[in-house]
């Protein structure tokens, strides 16, 4: 095991510090989600996404979609669930809390967007089935680009006054997701064997990076209206979390899915593209900082649940462990 999975392993743990760093020193991160890339109008926010989602295309080729794809049914279930689950979760928790209108709005933003990057190595350590888990991410990802936008517009109708504009949002989706994964996809088809060795080591680094720097700027630029909606605000995105990655297993439990793929649907369904909901956030809502800030709450969160999750699950490998395993290290 390299340096560099010992260091994407410890995802969560380079999140809670960086939020930490954050709070106590805002003007570290803060720079990151208010400047533009120099020379240019381009924001570094969203700039910092497509870094992302370019980096999740190179890490894919044709052939790991080929071998998820032996599994439809798992995955049909899990995307159905990340769509049908988590947004009517995300609604129903905020309407629950009484948040106000930002902080619901972004509740509901977050809930609809698709399943996490990070997702893949939770679903690694906790000895789940690392492919579908991919294939669920992808899938997951282009959906969202349509389903995202209008899955917002329309839980956000049945409780905020807030108007949003989902053709806006897709085309930013558009321009942000899929350009990036495809042309990633593309470009992995054409990378050597040694050079796909080194971009699968650096990329996951990478969007760690760029997620901490996201994460941390909003946070430390929300630290006030933070203190100020502490209690309601931190118990709410935990509860809308636990929940996602509770439903997940018992859904995938009830339709008689192996133990590996009820925890794989557990975690994507649970983890949440946190990073991608703050970038929506700050470009469509940012006259209401909290959307963004509940954002950021939750990739805390996702974070820390999944790790603790994987943790239990990895000391109960279920009969499928070998190829599970197998499936991370031909992924990797």
């Amino acid at each position: 095991m390299s340096w560099a999975r010992t260091v994407a392993r410890l995802f969560w743990l380079w999140t809670v510090l960086g939020t930490l760093w954050a709070w106590f020193y805002p003007a570290h991160f803060v720079w990151f989600v208010k400047e533009t890339v120099p020379g240019t109008d381009l924001r570094l926010v969203p700039v910092g996404l497509g870094v992302i989602m370019l980096g999740m295309g190179l890490t894919l080729s044709f052939e790991d979609v080929r071998r998820a794809l032996a599994l439809p049914r798992a995955a049909a279930i899990g995307v159905g669930a990340q769509f049908l689950i988590m947004p009517f979760l995300g609604w129903s928790v905020a309407t629950l809390f009484g948040l106000d209108e930002g902080l619901k709005l972004g509740l509901i933003l977050v809930s609809c967007c698709p399943g996490g990057t990070a997702s893949n190595v939770v679903s690694y350590l906790a000895r789940a089935n690392v492919a579908l888990s991919v294939l669920m991410t992808m899938c997951s990802t282009v959906l969202a680009i349509v389903l995202t936008p209008y899955l917002t517009k329309g839980y956000a109708a049945l409780s905020v006054s807030i108007p949003v504009d989902a053709w806006a949002m897709l085309l930013n989706m558009l321009a942000i997701v899929l350009l990036p994964v495809v042309a990633g996809v593309v470009a992995n088809r054409f990378l050597g064997a040694r050079a796909r060795v080194v971009v699968g080591e650096v990329s996951p680094l990478v969007s760690i990076a760029v997620i901490v720097l996201i994460v941390g700027g909003i946070v430390g630029a929300s630290r006030d209206l933070i203190l100020e909606n502490f209690d309601m605000l931190l118990l709410a995105v935990f509860v809308l979390h636990m929940a996602g990655f509770l439903l997940g297993y018992l859904l995938a439990r009830l339709l008689r899915l192996g133990e590996s793929e009820r925890r794989t649907v557990s975690i994507e369904v649970g983890m949440q593209n946190s990073g991608l909901g703050a970038t929506l956030a700050k470009l469509h809502f940012a006259a209401l900082p909290g959307a963004a800030m509940v954002c950021a709450i939750s990739a805390l969160y996702h974070c820390l649940i999944g790790s603790v999750l994987a943790s239990i699950w990895r000391a109960r490998p279920p009969r499928e462990e070998a190829s599970t395993d197998a499936d991370w290290q031909e992924n990797s």
